[in-house]
């Protein structure tokens, strides 16, 4: 009969070879997060004043796909509207003023720290009186360049992807969360964050594997030929496993925060005029605007 020394001893070099190869480098990456992220996270944890400061409210996301010049958005002046980027082009923005405007992490090659600056301060002149938010890598630029001086930035924490999150925990700005293939994925979370129990979806059109093209409602300023991915003229450049990978990863981050905001009695509602979006119920935005001034009307 084998003896209990024996037995833990032929065990013990897998276990030990399993402990220094997955088991302590998981670890050290865990603290090297951790302290990477310990300025980071003392800055998103004033977004706690946030939490469910809409509970209950609907809100609008407007983002900048092409199908937005289709709709008539100044209906929303009364609205809670979320802007994202370079929006503020929109010559209905100061009518319809959003109280949120989203900045997602800025990647840097063709698009330099001194055309960031330039174009946070063609933001800042335009955004009227929105908070705005931006990834906490933003930070150092703007304190340097003293930008945003008279506006309220707040900052969150990205780290990770959503799979790396539990699926049906609602995301916290205050603490950290996921990194996002698009802004719209960015503004979903804050909107849950803060209460929104209606969210619908403006101009998430999606559909550049149709058009070979990222075009907007606008005519890009600043950011025009900045895009990596895309010639001076928005045509993709991109090979088509690049494009769909990345579409595949965007689809899959709109999947999971479906299934956790109908988890949590969130509706999410896909306003956009066409585009290629399918994880939400769609809804006529002109509808809905009305819908909700006939009640107001008849004192509902």
């Amino acid at each position: 009969m084998i003896s209990i020394t024996k037995a833990l001893w032929g065990v013990a070099p897998h276990a030990l070879y399993e402990y220094f190869k997955n088991t302590r480098p998981a670890q050290l990456r865990q603290k090297q997060e951790a302290d990477r992220l310990r300025r980071p996270l003392e800055l998103s944890a004033r977004n706690i004043e946030l939490r469910e400061l809409h509970k209950g409210e609907r809100c609008f996301i407007l983002c900048n796909g092409p199908s937005v010049k289709r709709q008539d958005i100044a209906g929303l002046r009364n609205e809670h509207v979320f802007s994202v980027s370079s929006g503020y082009h929109h010559p209905d923005y100061s009518t319809i003023s959003p109280a949120y405007h989203f900045v997602p992490q800025l990647t840097y090659g063709r698009l330099t720290p001194d055309d960031a600056v330039t174009w946070f301060r063609e933001m800042d002149s335009k955004l009227g009186r929105a908070i705005l938010f931006l990834n906490y890598t933003e930070r150092a630029l703007v304190e340097k360049a003293e930008l945003f001086r008279e506006r309220e930035v707040r900052y969150v924490t990205f780290s990770g992807s959503l799979v790396d999150y539990d699926p049906l925990t609602m995301p916290d700005i205050s603490a950290r969360i996921p990194g996002v293939q698009s802004v719209a994925i960015m503004c979903l979370m804050a909107a849950m964050y803060m209460g929104f129990r209606e969210i619908y979806l403006i101009g998430t059109d999606h559909d550049s594997f149709r058009t070979g093209a990222y075009t907007y409602f606008f005519e890009p300023t600043v950011l025009k030929g900045k895009d990596p991915s895309t010639d001076a003229d928005g045509k993709l450049v991109a090979g088509w496993y690049d494009e769909l990978s990345g579409l595949a990863a965007l689809w899959e981050q709109y999947r999971i925060i479906k299934r956790m905001a109908e988890h949590h009695g969130i509706q999410i509602f896909n306003a956009t005029s066409g585009g290629e979006l399918d994880e939400f119920p769609r809804v006529n935005l002109e509808s809905v605007i009305a819908n909700d001034q006939c009640a107001v009307e008849a004192g509902v």
